[in-house]
């Protein structure tokens, strides 16, 4: 296991090294450890070297450096202030990873082992989806921020999650493109020998091999399995190729690899690991493989298991029915049938494990209730999402009330330091004192907010939106001409949005309880909105799973809105919805809109975010929002999820359309002699100071390592 101190040695460093003119040889070795992301100014030093490159290779510094022309490379060689600051940079880097680890954790030999399907920590790393990633990202950087011994494993996906565009029709239609994982900031791990470090997975009676690659997450490493290796058959050198492949089997294999590799690769490793914490049930097996070496010396499977169990933390992220997998006992043979022998285990015994009614032959293996059944603490992600948990899961507990049910909530966070755009963290940095983001979870960090000038505060803001504009202009006319819209519906789009207008966010998953639908449940009156005396502009994004053929419909019906007069000027939709696109909506937008079909949203991230940017919330009281909302800070839709569905969208739509016409827009435009919405800065100030300290990722770390890590 190569150590902190090492990072900017390592031979994939030293190799991009000797191929640059020497003063540039500080950005190779930047370029392996994704702490420059989070660093104030380490992405627009990468972006000096070539800025027209940096765009075209996705923010990937290691593409970046080999792709840039020798011409700019011996520009930038002779910068000497560019250099200056790359050399400033990495030492910044280089202390932090100096630093010893964190005293709240006992034995840093024995970290947090943290397994999850999908990683968001930079948009030049493909291998996520969607807000489950975002979270798994943010709780790797937060780890490292506070120097909490922690590793993170998942899967390399070669061709990572679809890429999305959209057809005249508003259609969606999905691509995938291959990613080399040579020039990624990632590093094969290896043997003594220089041979690459490998552990074995049995699938449908193969043997399945899988290599592991290392990305460096500030101090936290990150291991990740990848079966696209000579000894696999075809079929499962497929296993790693995409994230949550449509394929039951396939997507059953990785499963496999996540949690029984999982734990292989580790130990292979030589990390023994203190609390192995299953980010969703993906993983699920991963305590049952932890048993493994106690079960082959002898000890009996339910004392293994529950030995095992004692180091194991589960969270579950969703209540939605599709989200919590399962299978049947035919299945779950037909792919992993073996694995029971390789326990010394009837199969029986370990379906038994996964069963919500263990006794119940005919019941589905399923990931959640394992990982429910193999936790010594289960938490959901928002204070809603714990009590709609412990109702769901109650038949695991026939003999507990539901309010006895052991599922707990740790609310979600997100990184400050990733998610705030650079012009309000100047600001931040100016008003509320030096060391401020490592005190971010104290609410005391954020009272000097008030004392803000109003003046300072809505000039960024203003100058957010009119970088999200320009950004809005140019995305939306190459995407409009590229799916073969008529030249004028294109042109309309360089005309789109205006600097100065109220601009409101709609960016997520286009699943359908996200409800895109609701934007436009009433044409009439969203039209009137949109093209009032005070006008609104609207910018959409998001992406459908390949399978979810209701969601794609709900697409393609707001998309039609497109020829209604006037409206190509003040709606957009973006396409290929990715961690690059949300940081530029998050930052830009006023007004952040959530409207999921009550009690769906396990947390939701996005609107922390851009409340983090000065956004204000508008949005149903379910997840995280439910615990934020305090009338002061952006506006509540109070959804009824008793009431049928049609009728539940009927009046949250009216709500929605409420809050917008007599409320957001008149604050907005409400401005005194000099220009400024004095009431709405007053909102953005009360936003930042609720929702900076609670729901940060400081925070959220803070009640895991006290609440779920150092309790198990």
């Amino acid at each position: 296991m190569t150590s902190n101190a090492e990072w900017s040695t390592s031979p994939a460093a030293r190799a991009l090294a000797s191929r640059l003119p020497e003063p540039l040889r500080v950005f190779a070795r930047l370029a392996y450890n994704y702490r420059w992301s989070w660093t104030p100014g380490g992405a627009e030093a990468f972006a000096a070297i070539d800025p027209h490159r940096w765009e075209l290779c996705g923010h990937n510094p290691i593409r970046l450096l080999e792709e840039v022309s020798a011409v700019l490379l011996d520009g930038a060689a002779a910068n000497a202030e560019l250099i200056a600051k790359a050399e400033a940079i990495e030492a910044l880097v280089a202390a932090d990873l100096a630093r010893p680890s964190s005293p709240e954790w006992k034995d840093p030999d024995r970290p947090v082992a943290f397994l999850c399907a999908e990683y968001a920590i930079h948009r030049s790393l493909p291998i996520y989806a969607g807000g489950l990633g975002v979270l798994a990202g943010d709780i790797l950087k937060e780890a490292s921020d506070r120097a909490l011994p922690l590793v993170g494993v998942g899967l390399l996906y070669r061709q990572g999650y679809l890429h999305q565009q959209l057809d005249p029709s508003g259609w969606q239609r999905e691509h995938w493109i291959e990613t080399d994982p040579e020039r990624l900031p990632a590093t094969l791990v290896t043997q003594e020998d220089g041979e690459p470090l490998t552990v074995s997975v049995t699938v449908s009676r193969r043997t399945v091999v899988a290599q592991i690659w290392r990305v460096d997450v500030g101090r936290v490493p990150l291991y990740l399995l990848d079966t696209e290796v000579e000894q696999n058959a075809p079929v499962d050198r497929w296993i790693t190729c995409r994230v949550y492949v449509g394929d039951w089997q396939i997507r059953l294999a990785q499963y496999a690899v996540l949690g029984v590799g999982g734990i292989r690769a580790l130990r292979a490793m030589g990390i023994e690991p203190g609390v192995v914490h299953l980010n969703e049930g993906h993983a699920a097996l991963a305590p049952i493989e932890l048993a493994r070496p106690e079960i082959e010396e002898g000890v009996p499977f339910g004392e293994a298991l529950h030995r095992a169990r004692l180091r194991t933390v589960f969270t579950t992220h969703t209540p939605v029915a599709a989200g919590n997998e399962a299978y049947s006992a035919e299945d779950f043979e037909d792919v992993l049938g073996t694995y029971a022998g390789e326990l010394g285990v009837e199969l029986e015994s370990l379906l038994r494990v996964g069963r919500s009614r263990p006794e119940d032959t005919g019941d589905a293996f399923g990931l959640t209730p394992i990982g429910l059944r193999m936790s010594r603490s289960a938490n959901g992600v928002s204070r809603v999402h714990g009590q709609t948990a412990r109702t769901m899961w109650r038949e695991l507990y026939p003999d507990l009330e539901p309010d006895e049910v052991p599922i707990t909530h740790v609310t979600n966070g997100v990184h400050i330091p990733s998610w705030m755009a650079p012009p309000i963290r100047a600001l931040l940095d100016r008003h509320l004192g030096h060391g401020w983001v490592e005190r971010a979870s104290d609410p005391e960090a954020w009272d000097a907010v008030d004392d803000i000038p109003d003046e300072e505060l809505w000039s960024v803001r203003r100058q957010l939106r009119a970088s999200l504009v320009d950004y809005v202009r140019e995305r939306s006319v190459l995407d409009r001409l590229a799916r073969g819209e008529p030249v004028e519906y294109a042109e309309a789009a360089s005309r789109a949005f205006d600097a100065d207008v109220l601009t409101v966010g709609f960016a997520r998953r286009a699943a359908s309880y996200k409800r895109l639908s609701l934007l436009m449940h009433d044409r009439d009156r969203a039209l009137r909105v949109l093209l009032g005396d005070r006008p609104v502009q609207f910018v959409l994004a998001g992406k459908s799973h390949p399978q979810d053929e209701d969601a794609k419909r709900i697409l393609q019906s707001v998309f039609s809105l497109k020829w209604e007069s006037g409206v190509a000027e003040r709606v957009v939709f973006l396409e290929d919805y990715d961690m690059g696109m949300a940081s530029r909506l998050v930052a830009g937008c006023d007004v952040w809109v959530n409207v999921p079909r009550a009690p769906l949203e396990a947390s939701g991230t996005s609107g922390m975010k851009a409340a983090l940017n000065g956004g204000l919330n508008l949005s149903v009281l379910d997840g995280w929002w439910a615990e934020a909302f305090d009338d002061s800070n952006g506006w509540g839709i109070d959804s009824d999820p008793s009431l049928g569905t049609a009728y539940q969208d009927e009046r949250d739509a009216a709500q929605l359309y409420d809050s917008l016409e007599s409320s957001v827009v008149p604050l907005f435009y409400e401005r005194d002699g000099d220009g400024i919405a004095r009431g709405w800065v007053a909102e953005i100030k009360s936003s930042l100071r609720t929702v900076g300290p609670n729901f940060s990722a400081a925070r959220m770390l803070d009640d895991y390592v006290r609440k779920i890590y150092l309790e198990a």
